[in-house]
Formats: C-alpha cells, sequence, structure tokens
C-alpha cells in the first residue's frame, strides 16, 4: 500500500473490550487512507476469520492484525503463535495493541514474530492519536506481502 494505491487495506482487529473496538472502528472511519476494518471478539474467532471457517467462510485475508493479549478462550499469544505456525498464516504482519506494559508479554511477543507491540493508551484523545501514528505508519508506508488469496 503507498499514498499513491487507492485499494484499500484489510485490517482485523482483535479484541474483546467493546468500548476499545468502538475506538479504533472510531478511529480508522475517520483514516485518510481507505481500509476495511473487520472484528474478532476472541482469539478462537480470530483464528475462524483467518481459516476462512464457519461464518467467515468468504473473509478476506487481512494485510495486518491488530490483537489484544487478555482475551477469554485464546489468548493473543497463544493465536499469535498459531498464526506464526502456519505457512499459510505466518507472513500477516501482527501488532500487538494491549494494556499490558509487563516485560514478559513484550518479550514473549516479539519472541513470537509479533511486528509490534502497542500499550493501549488511556483516554480517548490519546487513544485516537495512536490509532492515527498507527494509520500514518502501517497504512501508508508499509508494503505488505501479496494477496494469495
Amino acid at each position: 500500500m503507498s499514498e499513491q494505491d487507492p485499494t484499500p487495506i484489510h485490517i482485523l482487529l482483535v479484541e474483546d473490550n467493546e468500548p476499545d473496538v468502538l475506538l479504533t472502528l472510531e478511529a480508522f472511519e475517520e483514516a485518510s487512507v481507505p481500509n476495511h476494518l473487520h472484528v474478532a471478539r476472541d482469539g478462537v474467532e480470530a483464528l475462524r476469520f483467518l481459516r476462512r471457517e464457519a461464518e467467515h467462510a468468504d473473509a478476506p485475508r487481512p494485510d495486518v492484525i491488530l490483537m489484544d493479549i487478555n482475551m477469554p478462550r485464546k489468548n493473543g499469544l497463544e493465536v499469535l503463535d498459531e498464526i506464526k505456525a502456519d505457512p499459510a498464516l505466518s507472513t500477516i504482519p501482527v501488532v500487538m495493541l494491549t494494556t499490558s506494559q509487563a516485560e514478559d508479554d513484550i518479550r514473549s511477543s516479539y519472541m513470537r514474530h509479533a511486528s509490534g507491540y502497542v500499550v493501549k493508551p488511556v483516554g480517548f484523545e490519546n487513544f485516537l492519536s495512536a490509532m492515527k501514528a498507527f494509520e500514518g505508519f502501517w497504512m501508508t508506508f508499509v508494503k505488505f506481502p501479496p494477496r494469495t488469496s
């Protein structure tokens, strides 16, 4: 994706906290770069989306994944392990977006090949600023692997 490329990117947000989902949706609605934001409410649903299972049979392959760590059923680190172990999914950049500032979580995320680790800012304006910074970098300057399907 570049500034000259009008093709919308697909972002998968894996987040169980509804206020954070709504903030992220609002931030990306205001984005200057075309995008489609898809939401999975936990790790199990995220993997079904990525593997195009059940109700996600027609899901697009995301260009980037924003994922929380602390979620029910399957946490973000477990999902990250599965994504990076699957040759069909391993090239998708995964950015951990979480409240955890624990060094173990940061280290574990990078050891599992996360592309980045962002601590969720407190407050609406700070969160909105962080999402706009994400947009500026990931959606304007980053080149993504070609979509295989």
